[in-house]
This record gives C-alpha cells, sequence and structure tokens, in this order.
C-alpha cells in the first residue's frame, strides 16, 4: 500500500487512500509490519476487484458489490475464516475513510462471512505420548525438559502459563499448581504422579543452572527464565529424538490431555474448569473428537460393520460422513 507498490493503470484517488491508510496502521495504530503486510495484501486483492469493474472511488462501492466480492472470494476457494478476515480489514479501512471523509458510509459493516467447519484440534495418540515420556534423561536440561513436557500433558497448561510458572506458584507436596491464565483469571490445578516425580527430579537440579532471586520454575542455560519460543523448540527436538509420529508441540499436549480426560469421564464441566475456558461452547469441540475415537473402534469392532467395510472397500462407503 505504499506508493512504490502502486500497480500501473491504477488511478490515484483508489491508491492513495490505501497509502494513507497503510500509514495510519504503521504510525498511528503502531501495528506490526506483519500485520501491514496483511492488511496490504487483503486490500490490494479488493482494489485488483473493483478496479475491474471500471470503478475509480471507493465511495462507489456499495454493499452489493461486497456481496459480490465475498460470493468470489468463496468461488475462489477462501474458507470462511478467511473471508472474514478479509471483512475485518475492509471494515477497518473504510473507518479510516470514514475519519477522513473520503467515504460516506461503510459498505462492508452488515456482510457475513459464510460459515466454514469447525477445525477440530489434533491430539496424540495414549499410548505414542506414554511412550515419548517415559524415558529417563541423562542431563539436566533433558530432566528440565521431561518435566515441563509431563506438565503440559498432566495439568493441560497452555504455553503462556507454562512458562509463567514461579516457583511460589508450585505445591509439590500438594501436588498442586496455581496459573494464571487469559484475562489474569487464576486457578488452581491437580498434577499428575508421573509429573511430580519428573518435578521433583528437576527441582533437585534447578539450583546448579538457575540465577540467585529467578523465580521462574523452568529456567534455561543463561538461568533466566526460559522463554516460550524456547519450549516449542525443546517440545519439537524431543519429538524428533524420541520417534514421534507427528511434530509435538505445546498445545498438542493440551489437546491430548483434554481429549483424553473427556474421552475417560465423560465430565465436559470437569475439563472445562480444568483448561480455563470461560465458555463451555469452546471446550464442547472435544466432544467431537471423542466421538471420532467412538466411531473409528466401532468401524474396527463391529461385526456388521466390518462385513460393510468388506464388501464396499472400493466405494470408501466406511469413510463417509455419518449426518
Amino acid at each position: 500500500m505504499t506508493a512504490q507498490g502502486k500497480t500501473a493503470g491504477h488511478p490515484e484517488a483508489l491508491t492513495a487512500p490505501l497509502d494513507g491508510f497503510a500509514r495510519h496502521l504503521a504510525s498511528e495504530k503502531r501495528h506490526s509490519p506483519r500485520t501491514c503486510e496483511h492488511y496490504q495484501r487483503d486490500l490490494q486483492r479488493l482494489l485488483a476487484w473493483f478496479m475491474a469493474t471500471g470503478a475509480d472511488d471507493w465511495n462507489a462501492l456499495s454493499i452489493h458489490d461486497m456481496r459480490r466480492y465475498v460470493a468470489t472470494l468463496s468461488r475462489d476457494g477462501l474458507s470462511g475464516r478467511s473471508i472474514a478476515r478479509h471483512l475485518s480489514a475492509i471494515r477497518r479501512f473504510y473507518q479510516y475513510l470514514l475519519r477522513e471523509g473520503m467515504a460516506r458510509d461503510n459498505p462492508a459493516l452488515d456482510i457475513r462471512a459464510p460459515k466454514s467447519g469447525r477445525r477440530l484440534p489434533k491430539v496424540a495418540d495414549v499410548d505414542q505420548l506414554s511412550q515419548l515420556l517415559d524415558v529417563n534423561p541423562d542431563n539436566p536440561l533433558d530432566v528440565r525438559d521431561l518435566a515441563m513436557f509431563e506438565l503440559l500433558y498432566s495439568s493441560g497448561l497452555r504455553l503462556a502459563e507454562l512458562a509463567g510458572l514461579n516457583l511460589s506458584s508450585l505445591d509439590v507436596r500438594a501436588r498442586e499448581i496455581r496459573v494464571l491464565g487469559k484475562g489474569n483469571k487464576e486457578r488452581i490445578l491437580p498434577v499428575g504422579g508421573k509429573a511430580v516425580s519428573a518435578l521433583t527430579l528437576w527441582l533437585a537440579q534447578r539450583p546448579a543452572l538457575a540465577r540467585e532471586a529467578e523465580p521462574a520454575v523452568f529456567v534455561s542455560q543463561r538461568g533466566d527464565r526460559l522463554s516460550r519460543r524456547s519450549i516449542q523448540a525443546r517440545l519439537a527436538r524431543w519429538g524428533v529424538l524420541h520417534g514421534a509420529d507427528q511434530r509435538l508441540h505445546p498445545h498438542l499436549l493440551r489437546h491430548s490431555f483434554a481429549s483424553h480426560m473427556l474421552e475417560s469421564s465423560g465430565d465436559l464441566r470437569a475439563v472445562q474448569e480444568l483448561l480455563g475456558h470461560a465458555d463451555i461452547a469452546t471446550t464442547q469441540v472435544y466432544t467431537h473428537l471423542d466421538f471420532q475415537h467412538l466411531a473409528r473402534i466401532y468401524d474396527q469392532s463391529h461385526p456388521r460393520a466390518k462385513r460393510r467395510r468388506g464388501r464396499h472397500h472400493d466405494n470408501n462407503d466406511h469413510d463417509q460422513t455419518v449426518p
């Protein structure tokens, strides 16, 4: 959206407001360069489409045009989430135009993106997680890493909650931790036996690495709080070294914790409390994962399901979704 980035043949009446909006995002709103690039990409796509209609004034873009544009994005294969992001950028752009007196209304204000199916989180198999965590670390950093990963899976922590954990929030004897979640909401979580054992080993080694008065439970080789990025990198490394069949990341362990808990207990409210979800609808995604697990067991075990699959294997009938 800079002057250098203008497309040949685009009238000044269209490109100048885009340049002004780019400066507004960068200087007044202080958005990151990456965020500004995302706005630029989405609005440049709108600009190309709008120019193809023969328009030369942003005031000419109507709500009917916006509906046609959304339909075009959908036909081009964009998901509902991507279209919603485009509409958000367009709304922000027109808010700027209205402020500057360059538009009379916001044509994207009441336009909604089409709904798309909710993406289900990936989870790891119980047996595979047991194999990955049932190891004997032979150096202080691996002792630390095992304690982190056991705690992620044992208590369903978010990455930020694990990185921000302080010694004062940890009660190994009571098998509890106190974490500060989203919205600065505090919750107390139980810690499983395997995680307690791993934490005990790490806390015995921690003084040799930690700086004096460092409050963090998990510290780096430099002795300061371990960063989120380092935790992610160490977990990915752990997966490679120990033969994981998928990339390990903190949220995979959190998702696995939630799915395995729900599968065993069936108590959605309890899982909601443990995860720190404000809305139970957020937790309900794991009921779909649980159903998928049950459906796979049924398809593999029920005699008529197996017989059906054998007869119609070429037509992939067993892969079709049950309405």
